[in-house]
């Protein structure tokens, strides 16, 4: 509406000007030498106005003609590059699906319509990566690197490519490089990180995670956790070498990270030697309710020096019940609980303790059967049987980064070099599966856990001499015996000897059952001089060599030969 206005004002000044024009009297006369023209004003305005516009109808041709080289050659400037932006997306749909050839022809056509487009490059070394031609992959990077707006982008296919052929320290150059171009590069930042932690470069690491704090790349939180982690690493690196600046390090990781195991049982060390008591059982407490460990057990019972192994029981006792049944972390501490009851020869309360476990043990529910049963009765057979159990038993939690399980904390994965990577969690191969079990139970570890174990009964003194071994069942002769002892007396059969008594009820089904066919041996005089058995798994060491019944009957390696040595060997020539 205001256009219209205007429109109309602009109309009505221009017909007022023209009226004013043409009621204005007299005549305009233009004299030049000796030409003289007279005509009236309006004509001359008239005139005037054609003149101008002949003027700039003559210019605008003129301008038309001299700048239409130029506008052709922006057309087809566009035009080539409209085509080389075709080629570059059809080019990188082409490299996202993993059609190969494809994707060569989109960049070959890119390289030819816009060779100077980053997108071209970029398009031309990816190809080449997936056609697998790592050489032209990194030319091409090269280039990219050279300038200035793909230099950042150059840098991290050389990165790429230099990990791809397990070139460490010209990756770790290529990142510093990037570093200080830009410090934000977020994936500079974690691969140096990730490389001076491999070397075990704990302050260079302190100094790149301070700059992505600056950077913006990391939080506050996840800054303290990992100046945690950095820290302890230092620590337990420099304990044995440095202990001033290892208390330092892992005082400072504790207040940054309370509940990181390692550090709290560093910690917990530290002032433990230095007469804290109270406090160390506070940093121990404290990481426990985050995350039951058995490090922290064993931390929480030697936190006093000099205490009896009694003592040591009732403070894991105590630690234990800090954590309720129900949550899963109650498991470490009853196996806590069993470990000190074994060492303060507690076995009843260890078994108190384990029976919950006993009937779908863990490896290490398994292995504390065993040495209870060693250690309290003596049992072998039973200590072997949970071993074997041990062995099909389900593993438990173990520090675990990427699928890798360590048996101790690490700062960073070795699989991908990740920080605070390290869970103590369950490991992957031991998640339940449907295939059956890889090795079944024997007889023998059956009857063995079913008896019950033995007692321990001092026999009373017999008249009866004890009896030797029979003469099947005598063992073969040692290198290293005694000649005396070797000459065995020639053995009679006699009359079988009572079965001897019992110190435990028989099972149902005996593992070993007695020969009757078999006769006693007459007893053998005992010689003066002991011989040396060695153990049934003891292969021993022939100086002979081992025996063979078949060149006994043949005769000797001589006499075994053919042709015509043979046969002489055989006739005795």
């Amino acid at each position: 509406m205001l256009r219209i206005v205007l429109f109309l004002v602009l109309i009505a000044l221009a017909g007022a000007g023209a009226a004013w024009i043409a009621d204005q009297p007299g005549d305009l006369v233009l004299t030049a030498g000796g030409f003289r023209a007279s005509t009236t004003l309006p004509r001359f305005v008239f005139l005037l106005g054609l003149f101008a516009v002949a003027v700039v109808l003559a210019w605008s041709i003129l301008t038309t003609l001299w700048r239409t080289p130029g506008r052709l050659r922006r057309r087809r400037h566009e035009k080539r590059h409209a085509r080389g932006r075709h080629a570059i997306t059809h080019g990188l749909l082409a490299i996202g699906h993993g059609d190969a050839a494809l994707a060569r022809r989109h960049a070959d056509t890119a390289r030819r319509l816009a060779a100077n487009d980053p997108l071209a490059l970029l398009l031309h070394a990816q190809s080449a990566q997936l056609e697998g031609n790592r050489d032209e992959a990194q030319r091409v990077f090269r280039v990219m690197a050279e300038r200035e707006d793909t230099r950042l982008l150059g840098l991290r296919g050389l990165f790429i490519e230099a990990q791809r052929a397990d070139d460490a320290v010209g990756a770790v150059m290529i990142a510093e490089e990037a570093i200080r171009l830009s410090p934000s590069s977020t994936w500079a930042s974690h691969a140096v990180l990730g490389f001076r932690c491999a070397r075990g470069d704990w302050s260079g690491a302190l100094a790149i995670l301070d700059s992505n704090l600056a950077a913006g790349l990391i939080d506050k939180q996840a800054y303290r956790r990992q100046r945690g982690v950095l820290l302890t690493a230092r620590a337990l690196e420099l304990e044995t070498m440095d202990r001033d600046v290892a208390r330092e390090s892992v005082m400072e990781a504790i207040k940054l990270a309370p509940t990181l195991v390692p550090a709290a049982v560093l910690a917990a060390k530290f002032e433990s030697e230095a007469h804290q008591v109270r406090r160390a059982m506070k940093l121990v407490e404290a990481a426990w309710l985050a995350n039951p460990h058995p490090d922290l057990a064993d931390a929480y019972a030697h936190v006093k020096l000099g205490d009896s192994a009694r003592q040591r029981l009732q403070r894991v006792e105590t630690l234990a019940a800090k954590t309720p049944a129900d949550k899963a972390g109650h498991v470490e501490g009853q196996l806590a609980i069993a470990r000190a009851a074994i060492d303060a020869s507690e076995f009843a309360r260890a078994r108190a303790v384990l029976t919950p476990y006993v009937n779908d043990p863990t490896q290490r529910v398994a292995l504390l059967m065993a040495e209870i049963e060693r250690t309290e009765h003596g049992d072998g057979g039973r200590a072997r049987a949970w071993t074997l159990r041990a062995v099909r038993a389900r593993h438990d939690p173990a520090w675990t980064a990427d699928g890798y399980v360590s048996d101790r904390w690490r700062p960073v994965s070795p699989v991908t070099g990740r920080l605070d990577a390290f869970q103590w969690q369950t490991p992957v191969a031991s998640l339940p599966s449907d295939r059956g079990t890889t090795i079944e139970s024997s007889a023998f570890e059956e009857a063995m856990l079913a008896a019950p174990p033995p007692k321990r009964v001092t026999a009373a003194p017999s008249d009866n001499p004890v009896e030797p071994a029979s003469a099947a069942s005598t063992p073969a002769a040692q290198d290293n015996s005694p000649l005396a002892v070797l000459e065995e007396p020639a053995v009679t059969p006699a009359e079988p000897a009572p079965a001897p008594a019992e110190s435990s009820p028989a099972a149902a089904t005996p593992v070993f059952r007695t020969r009757a066919d078999l006769g006693k041996a007459a007893p053998a005089p005992i010689s003066a001089v002991l011989p040396i058995v060695r153990a049934p798994d003891d292969p021993g060491i022939d100086d002979e060599g081992p025996s063979d019944e078949f060149t006994e009957q043949i005769g000797t390696p001589k006499a075994q030969a053919g042709g015509w040595r043979g046969f002489w060997s055989r006739w005795g020539a």
